[in-house]
Order: structure tokens, then sequence, then C-alpha cells
């Protein structure tokens, strides 16, 4: 009798993927980017450092002092935890031990170590409705169960959460973990205010609740009056001592020297950093040596390029919101971002603005839906603007033909 070999062209290969790798979604934001890069469109809708501020010749001398001052030790493995005087310098800004700081590339990686080691199958993991797409990415592979938290002007409503964390807790299945961006948040550009971050740092820390308080965009503030971060709070509540901060810290250089580096880091207790050190020696070992050797050498000038880049954001999103004003119909409303890269925009209920995309790209203009936002469903009526890669004539441009096509829609 003669065994029948199994046909591998009849394998399904699709079959074999885990489960968590069958729960992950394609960015749509990426997704939507393919769509708009024709050359003749202007695209509002990437979240893109601008760059013409990128500091290229100081990158340049930077990279030759690093080969000079550093040799080979720059083009070598390192250590996971990080470059440690650039590690000590970010530890200083919060007055914190450098131990309790990781070096990460990117804030995305920073997001996907954080969900690998804080998030088992079904926590429940609490978000703002809405709130940052790549975030809802990095944890979906953990399969969390989530729960929105609204938000208006004033960032998160405190109040809601409140009821939120009581209602878990009385049930029996307490959250885990708050996962928020204080500051000129993406997508909607607003900020938490002073009194929300004081009482969301005192609620979270009541019910034993992990905050991941994302902050790229914190020293991109043109205009108003800067707050404690959640961390600096959350810090003060534990008596200064960071291993008993139940709120973790997240930022990157990307936002105010270039992306391109992908440096970033977490700070957080202990525990937490203890595991992202393994998790991140299961990833890619450490982040590239000579990166953060360029960016440690780069320190000295990050303060004036920072006010290069909030100078020229502050102009450009005071130009998208005069161009609103002037554009756009009666009944579309818009965020007014003290900071940051975006602005968000809210029309009458009933208008789709993934349906409205389409017509949108006809008229050589395109954004971001707001609906991938949305952790559960929602947000079908709105849509994010980026100014911070527009020039003048671009934004002038486009948001006349934006105003033209919600007209269109409204008749």
């Amino acid at each position: 009798m003669t065994a029948t070999r199994p046909d591998p062209t009849h394998l399904d290969i699709g079959a074999r993927l885990s489960r968590r790798a069958q729960t992950m979604n394609a960015s749509a934001i990426r997704e939507i980017l393919k769509v708009t890069q024709q050359p003749d469109v202007i695209s509002f809708a990437g979240g893109l450092p601008a760059p013409e501020l990128f500091p290229i010749e100081d990158v340049r001398r930077a990279a030759d002092a690093v080969l000079t001052r550093h040799g080979a030790a720059a083009l070598q493995y390192s250590t996971t935890e990080g470059h440690p005087p650039l590690r000590e310098w970010i530890a200083a800004r919060h007055g914190i031990p450098a131990r309790n700081v990781q070096i990460v590339t990117g804030s995305q990686q920073g997001l996907d170590l954080l969900g690998k080691v804080l998030i088992d199958e079904g926590d429940t993991v609490l978000v703002e409705a809405p709130t940052y797409l790549g975030a809802l990415q990095s944890f979906q592979p953990y399969l969390p169960r989530y729960a929105q938290i609204p938000t208006d002007e004033g960032g998160i409503d405190v109040e809601a959460l409140g009821a939120v964390l009581r209602e878990q807790a009385e049930q029996g299945r307490p959250a885990k973990l708050l996962y928020a961006i204080p500051n000129f948040q993406n997508p909607t550009g607003r900020t938490l205010s002073l009194e929300r971050r004081r009482a969301l740092v005192e609620l979270t820390a009541q019910y034993g609740v992990l905050v991941i308080e994302d902050d790229p965009y914190g020293e991109l503030r043109f205009s108003g009056e800067p707050a404690p971060s959640l961390y600096e709070l959350g810090l003060a509540h534990a008596g200064g001592d960071p291993d008993q901060n139940h709120v973790i810290y997240s930022s990157s250089f990307s936002k105010t020297l270039v992306p391109g580096l992908r440096d970033a880091w977490v700070q957080a207790a202990s525990p937490v950093i203890a595991k992202l050190i393994q998790a991140k020696q299961g990833s890619d070992l450490h982040t590239p040596t000579f990166n953060q050797m360029l960016v440690t050498e780069l320190l000295p000038i990050l303060p004036r390029q920072i006010e290069t880049v909030k100078q020229a954001y502050g102009a450009r999103a005071g130009r998208m919101m005069a161009r609103i004003e002037e554009h756009f119909p009666v009944g579309v409303d818009f965020t007014r971002p003290q900071g940051g890269m975006f602005l968000w925009v809210t029309l009458p209920g009933g208008l789709d603005t993934t349906a409205l995309l389409p017509r949108a790209v006809e008229h050589k203009v395109a954004y971001v839906p707001g609906s991938p936002f949305y952790a559960l469903g929602g947000g079908e009526n709105t849509l994010r603007l980026s100014y911070s890669s527009a020039t003048d004539a671009q934004i002038d441009t486009g948001m006349a033909a934006l105003g033209n096509v919600l007209r269109g829609a409204l008749a």
C-alpha cells in the first residue's frame, strides 16, 4: 500500500498564521496615503514633520563629530538599555535615575513593547474617543478589550472616566491600562486641562490603573501655557519615587529633531523597564548605536530647533484655521490647537467623511477620515487635517477646495 503524500500546492499558508497575526490590520492612514500620492493632490493626511526644517548641516557636523570621537564604537553593537549619556540627559529632565529610562526605536516600538509586557488577552484598556490609530495597531495583537472614554475641548472627560472605572470595579473586571495623549492630541489637537490632569492621575491611582502618557508633541506648543505632564503629577503623587509612579511616559525626538533617526524613549517604574529590556532584546537587540550618539551630539541645538519648528507650525495652524473660517460652510466645527501638528473637523451628523474622500481627491485635496481613530466605532462625520508640512499656498488652495467639497455635500 502506497502512502499518499500531501500536495504542497493545496497548503493554506494563511491558515497557519497565528491568531494574533490574524487580528492585525493595515494602518488606515497608510492605505489612504497610497490613494493620495498623486503629485497634483494637496494632502493634509500624513502627520509628517516639515522636511525643510530639518537641521541638515547640524546633522552633518554631528555625524562627523560622532565618528571622530567614537570611531568604530559608533558602528558597533551596544547595550539594549541605550546610550548612557542620552539616557542620563533624558532622566535629568524629570529628576529620575537613568535606570528608569529605556531607549526605543521610535515611539511606535515603545507602544508595541508596552503592549507586549502589559496587556494580557481580555484585559480592559481605556482609550480616548478618538485616539491615536497607531496605538490601537500596537495593542490589538495582544487582544485587549477596549473601553472608550469620551473627550471634549478640554480633553478626556474625567467624570466619564470615573464612572467607567467604578462600573468596571463593581463588575469585578477592573481596567488595567489607560492610554492618553494629553498634549495636542493626535488626531484632535486638543490639550488636557490641568484640572483634568490632576483628576485623571488621582482616579487612576485610586483604581490601580496604569497610565501610558504618549507625548511626542509636548515640546511643540505655540500658544497658551504649558501644564505639568501626567508623569510629573504621578511622580509627585508617588512621593518622588519613580518606582512607585503608576504613569509611564513615552516621547520621541522624531517631531523635534528628525523622524528618520527613530530615536525615542520610555520612562517607567523599574519592573516595567526590566521587562521592556527583555522584550526589546527579542525585537531588535538595541536601537542603532550611531543614531543614539548622533542625537546626543545634537542636544545642544535642540532648543533652537524646537523654537524653529514651533514658530513654523504655529503660523501654519493659524493660516489653516483662518482659511477654514473663510471657506468651510456653516455647521462645520473644528478644534483650535495650541501646539502639535493636527486639527479636527466635525461635520453635521449624517455625513460620512470616508465616503466623501474620493470626491475630495477629485478636487485635488486629501485628509484622513475620523472613524479609524475610534476603537469601538464612531466618528463617521469627522476628519483630521495636518498642517505641519503644508506650504501657505497649499493651505490656501487646499482649504478652498475642501470647502467646495463640503458645501456640495451639505447642499
